[in-house]
């Protein structure tokens, strides 16, 4: 689970590149968008990418080798083998919130989920992040000199103790190493 805000596509476009195509596990990402006008993300991410990037239906199945990216006005959730979409309101004054997915995936998959805050202005993430970290998974930063925007990355580190703490260039080959073994 990857949330960014300010500066978070530049950000994917430093990681993206990064991931190879045979990934074990999906990506589900949460960028904050504006409520219209950027319908064509998918296909700008997809420039930077080798694992397709795809916006989730509600009730899709999650699939391993994939970028999953938060449809714009809607809280992305996890739910056991599944993707739910969420009008409800905003949280942290975002809709999609990082905190939603975050909350959602550990609530469901617990000690399996990695939670990764990169750049970006106010908290969302750090409740998110600490709930991620409380029941087992593993909480990951980009650090706050390396973000075009400090709040998040500075907030979600206030709020738990983080396992990582990596400049941007440092996080993709992390998530890599850390499933290497599960690579073909």
């Amino acid at each position: 689970m990857i949330g960014a805000s300010v500066g978070g596509l530049a950000a994917m476009q430093v990681i993206l590149p990064a991931l190879p195509e045979d990934l074990p596990v999906p990506l589900v990402f949460v960028q904050h968008r504006v409520k219209s006008g950027d319908s064509g993300l998918c296909k700008y991410l997809q420039q930077w990418s080798r694992l397709p990037i795809v916006e989730p239906e509600d009730k899709e199945g999650i699939r391993p080798r994939r970028v999953y990216l938060a449809p714009r006005d809607y809280h992305l959730l996890i739910e056991r083998g599944s993707f739910a979409l969420s009008t409800e309101a905003p949280v942290a004054y975002a809709r999609p919130s990082i905190d939603a997915l975050f909350e959602s995936a550990a609530d469901v998959y617990q000690e399996s989920v990695i939670g990764v805050v990169l750049t970006g202005t106010g908290q969302d993430g750090a409740r998110g992040l600490a709930k991620i970290k409380a029941l087992g998974g593993l909480a990951v930063v980009e650090d706050p000199a390396t973000a075009e925007a400090r709040a998040m990355p500075e907030a979600a580190i206030a709020a738990t103790r983080v396992d990582r703490i990596l400049p941007l260039t440092e996080i993709a080959p992390f998530l890599v190493g850390l499933y290497r073994p599960l690579v073909r």
